[in-house]
């Protein structure tokens, strides 16, 4: 069964308590970092202690998430070749556009045919042809970058991220388009505070279906805003009840509340309770 991915906790693949803490957070999924957290003299060495960590470790449930240096750089061929020979989870590949992944998927194809790819999304022409992108084969999720994406339209971030609302929604509408994941780009601070908590309720109400994390601190607050309310999963049972019972009547058209159940809104609360089964749970924690 497909498992969620609502947190994804980055963790430097240099560093190796924290990747034996890693499981502990309560993150959907671990991202072990060989690009951005490792300097370039200690990237040989990442590259062994992650690969590594993938043959030994337990993770239990946890999904396994490698981010490998870029095909452009001295690192990215041997990142890829070493951890596939690990038998991750997925690859994330950065400053990812269709040419590029269309190279990782081959050696997928050739290494590891069961590792999945996730294409970060950090360049102005990635985010354009975002689309095309999430087509490759492999490819089961699609992240937005923020940091490099605004360096690379010559701006900067702002608490407002209006600089990067277009590139959300493109994120957003491609993933869903190709039916597979849309990944928020992480928060940059590492408190828990109200501009953080409404960054995260931003990336749902855009349509994201999960957040990557800098902090073990912000996984709990991105589980709750991205798991189904106890309201939610008792309205969307009403929902489908209330279809049902239009179809054996033969009625084109129910109500439920005052409201017309159109088909849009039965959708929306099969993926609720889809969400909700995932999770194994009858109510979400989630408040507003």
């Amino acid at each position: 069964m497909k498992s969620l991915r609502r947190s994804l906790l980055f963790v430097p693949g240099n560093n190796p308590g924290m990747i034996l803490s890693a499981p502990v957070f309560g993150a959907d999924a671990v991202i072990l970092d060989l690009e951005d957290s490792v300097a370039p003299n200690q990237k040989d060495a990442a590259r062994r202690l992650v690969s590594e960590a993938l043959r030994t470790l337990a993770f239990g449930k946890i999904e396994r998430i490698v981010r490998v240096n870029a095909l452009s750089t001295p690192f990215g061929e041997k990142d890829i070749g070493t951890i596939l020979a690990a038998k991750p989870d997925a690859l994330l590949v950065p400053k990812a556009e269709p040419e590029s992944l269309r190279r990782v998927s081959a050696m997928v194809d050739e290494m590891a045919p069961e590792t999945g790819i996730i294409a970060l999304l950090e360049t102005a022409l990635g985010v354009e042809l975002a689309y095309q992108c999430a087509l490759v084969p492999h490819v089961n999720g699609l992240f937005l970058g923020a940091e490099d994406f605004t360096a690379d339209i010559g701006t900067s971030r702002s608490a407002e991220g209006i600089e990067i609302s277009y590139a959300r929604q493109r994120v957003v509408i491609a993933a869903a388009a190709a039916r597979i994941d849309s990944i928020d780009t992480p928060y940059t601070g590492t408190e828990v505070t109200d501009e953080f908590l409404a960054d995260v309720r931003l990336a749902r109400k855009l349509g994201f279906t999960g957040k990557a994390c800098i902090s073990p601190r912000h996984v709990q607050a991105v589980n709750e805003v991205f798991s189904p309310t106890q309201e939610e999963i008792v309205f969307a049972k009403r929902v489908l009840e209330a279809a049902e019972d239009g179809r054996r009547r033969g009625v084109g058209a129910v109500s439920l509340d005052g409201k017309m159940i159109d088909p849009p809104i039965e959708a929306r609360a099969r993926q609720v309770l889809m969400r909700a089964g995932l999770l194994g749970v009858e109510g979400g924690k989630r408040n507003g």
